[in-house]
């Protein structure tokens, strides 16, 4: 959805209905022929983003690969869309479109939260993560930490979302590890940590 991009690019706030139209090169008409306001073309904008990042992580899950190069794999495809979000977005949707929020949050407790402590547990199957870990309760911190990517009070405007989205990752991975998977996650870390965020 054309909308969507713009809208990550440049903030949603900041963008009104005729930016929009210059942008997607379309009329404001043709536009209201979809949606009735503002407010209805962030939420399916959304909701469209939730059904393609669903897509791409079950994508990443039907490769059957480890748990760690699966949560590697999903990280690519996170820290792409990071690279392109406006640091306000997160905070637009927060005060200006509950609708939306309300749907990005619903789409973090069900689809996210599923893949999260599912990963957990396969790592843990295959000897990779830790034996002892509390799957819910490090489900929980991962999703906490969702919200902070795009906080600016935490982290200034030089550091991308991308980069504390990715550092962030590399913590999660090793607190999961267990000596077989840092072992594991050592090489991997060498060999691909610096194209992630080049890409």
């Amino acid at each position: 959805m054309g909308a969507l991009q713009v809208f990550m690019k440049y903030g949603i706030r900041s963008v009104t209905m005729d930016d929009l139209a210059r942008h997607l090169g379309v009329s404001k008409k043709t536009i209201y022929k979809y949606v009735s306001d503002k407010k209805e073309l962030v939420l399916k904008g959304m909701e469209y983003h939730h059904e393609m990042e669903t897509c791409a992580i079950d994508s990443c899950i039907k490769i059957g690969q480890n748990a760690i190069d699966e949560n590697f794999e999903i990280s690519k495809v996170i820290v792409g869309q990071l690279k392109n979000v406006h640091p306000s977005v997160m905070y637009d949707l927060q005060k200006y479109y509950p609708e939306a929020m309300t749907s990005f949050q619903q789409y973090k407790m069900t689809v996210v939260k599923d893949w999260v402590s599912s990963n957990m547990q396969r790592g843990i199957d295959q000897g990779l993560y830790r034996d002892d870990l509390n799957i819910p309760i490090l489900t929980g911190v991962y999703l906490a930490r969702m919200d902070d990517f795009f906080n600016r009070d935490l982290f200034p405007e030089e550091i991308s979302s991308a980069e504390v989205y990715l550092e962030t990752f590399r913590y999660h991975i090793r607190g999961l590890a267990s000596e077989k998977g840092i072992e594991y996650l050592k090489e991997k870390v060498k060999k691909h940590s610096k194209q992630i965020i080049k890409k």
